[in-house]
């Protein structure tokens, strides 16, 4: 019954008709397996299988439910596929980096395994081990010894591929051995809050449990991604799959290859997201506080300073300028330009490895804030007093119908305010991106800089017609 059921739905098909294939010409620049009527890739499958493996584990812990892990636990949706269902083996994919028998996977695949076996693609079994991983981008390097040649992969410029383009995943899906499926490339530096090196492409093509840590391929061959994590709501590919961006991927197997480790730059900040008047275009990052005695304070950065560049490259956003800070090469110097006070400055820092052990300061005191009359309250860490929104103020100011905020109705002369242009009558909007409702919700933004080692905080403010952002610093040891 069930293959008749097959037949004729075959049958049913023949006689509507078979929509015709889409015919299209890719530019001359591209190199596209395309025919005349519809894309073919099976001669570029077929150079590509011999560099993909699939990976069989025995956990150490066999009441452990294996590796699949919700990313991140407040949305479950997104998930790393290493499924075994309670037993005690479970599967994954990689794919081999050189002839040596180096083979790039993802952490997750083989963080709780006590055995390792690697099954290339003419069926033979080696046993692996470790060489080292990195949790922080969720990636392995394990090695094998084979009495053959072996492929490698030729890893790709993944930022060079372009939202469009056409990529192929091939892995182990469900332990079903090596298979491919073809898509293309979503989205480009997703953010699904894995970490701090976040920066996936995101792909349509299906990716399903055990296809964890094989690669995803261009239309030259090229590795630009190692597939990782996909969004499901049942569990199963809903075509929004992750990959983690080759030029990542590379970095990480070079350092896991020469040391084992991840040995990353370091030079003693914290930065935030900075946004001026135009955010549409790429502003920099903010700078929240310098490390004392780090290279960034011995090169003369503070905090409140908005880095721009890095190396001749223009700083797009936090997680672009942690990651080439990361990758940059332990003892070189670093030419950072910033802006001050509305002046541009450099600065050449030196870069320093990363430790984990770095002690954090004492949690400091909230601010304090004082009642005066009626309805104003005096902020000293801000240097303002600040009054609730009132028909009364917005004549008296001349103010434009707002729905929320707080009324500056004074100011201290050395206050950092006043020397970023704040004024009485302004109407203070946003801090930190978050709107402004009452002077609780101020307390409660400004305590979180307090908190965080006492970082500026990013002031969004009304003068008259007009919308002004400003950083403004916290007082040392201000209550």
């Amino acid at each position: 019954m069930k293959g008749n059921k097959a037949i004729y739905w075959g049958i049913c098909l023949g006689l509507l008709g078979a929509a015709p294939a889409p015919v299209y010409s890719a530019p001359e620049t591209e190199a596209l397996p395309v025919s005349s009527q519809f894309p073919s890739f099976a001669g570029l499958v077929e150079s590509l299988m011999p560099s993909v493996v699939n990976i069989s584990t025995k956990l150490k812990n066999e009441e452990s439910s294996g590796e699949e892990q919700s990313l991140p636990e407040a949305s479950p949706e997104f998930r790393r596929y290493f499924e075994n269902d309670g037993r005690p083996e479970a599967l994954g994919s990689g794919f081999i980096i050189d002839e040596k028998g180096y083979i790039l996977t993802n952490n997750h695949v083989v963080s709780d395994a006590a055995e390792i076996v690697v099954i290339l693609a003419d069926n033979s079994r080696h046993q692996a081990k470790i060489i080292g991983r990195d949790p922080k981008t969720d990636l392995a390097l394990i090695k094998i010894v084979a009495d053959k040649k072996l492929s490698p992969v030729v890893f790709g410029d993944s930022d060079r591929i372009r939202v469009g383009e056409w990529i192929l995943a091939i892995g182990n899906p469900f332990g079903l051995g090596g298979s491919v499926t073809a898509g293309i490339v979503s989205a480009k530096s997703r953010d699904i809050e894995a970490g701090q090196y976040d920066d996936f492409i995101q792909t349509d093509a299906a990716i399903n449990q055990g296809s964890s840590g094989g690669p995803m391929f261009n239309m030259q061959g090229e590795v630009i991604g190692v597939n990782s994590a996909i969004f499901s709501t049942t569990g199963a590919s809903m075509g929004i799959g992750f990959a983690i961006p080759s030029n990542i991927a590379e970095w990480v197997a070079l350092q896991l290859k020469k040391y084992g480790e991840i040995k990353r730059g370091w030079i003693g900040i914290k930065i935030q997201p900075y946004e001026t008047e135009n955010s549409e275009k790429p502003n920099g990052v903010l700078v929240s506080d310098v490390t004392v005695g780090a290279p960034a304070q011995r090169a003369g950065l503070a905090a409140g300073d908005i880095l721009v560049a890095f190396n001749g490259q223009n700083i797009i956003n936090t997680k672009d300028f942690s990651r080439r800070i990361a990758e940059a090469e332990i003892g070189s110097l670093g030419k950072i330009v910033f802006m001050r006070a509305g002046q541009k400055k450099t600065a050449e820092v030196e870069i320093k490895e990363l430790k984990e052990n770095i002690r954090l300061p004492e949690k400091p005191e909230e601010i304090q804030i004082s009642r005066m009359e009626g309805d104003e309250y005096l902020i000293p860490s801000l240097g303002l007093k600040l009054s609730p929104l009132s028909d009364k103020l917005t004549k008296r100011y001349g103010l434009p119908p707002l729905s929320g905020g707080m009324v500056v109705t004074g100011i201290e002369e050395k206050a950092d305010a006043a020397a970023k242009g704040l004024k009485v009558g302004d109407v203070i909007i946003k801090i930190d991106k978050k709107d402004i409702t009452d002077i609780e919700s101020v307390k409660t933004y400004v305590n979180e800089a307090k908190m965080e080692n006492n970082r500026p905080v990013l002031v969004l403010f009304q003068n008259g017609e007009n919308v002004h952002f400003a950083v403004l610093k916290l007082p040392e040891g201000d209550n």
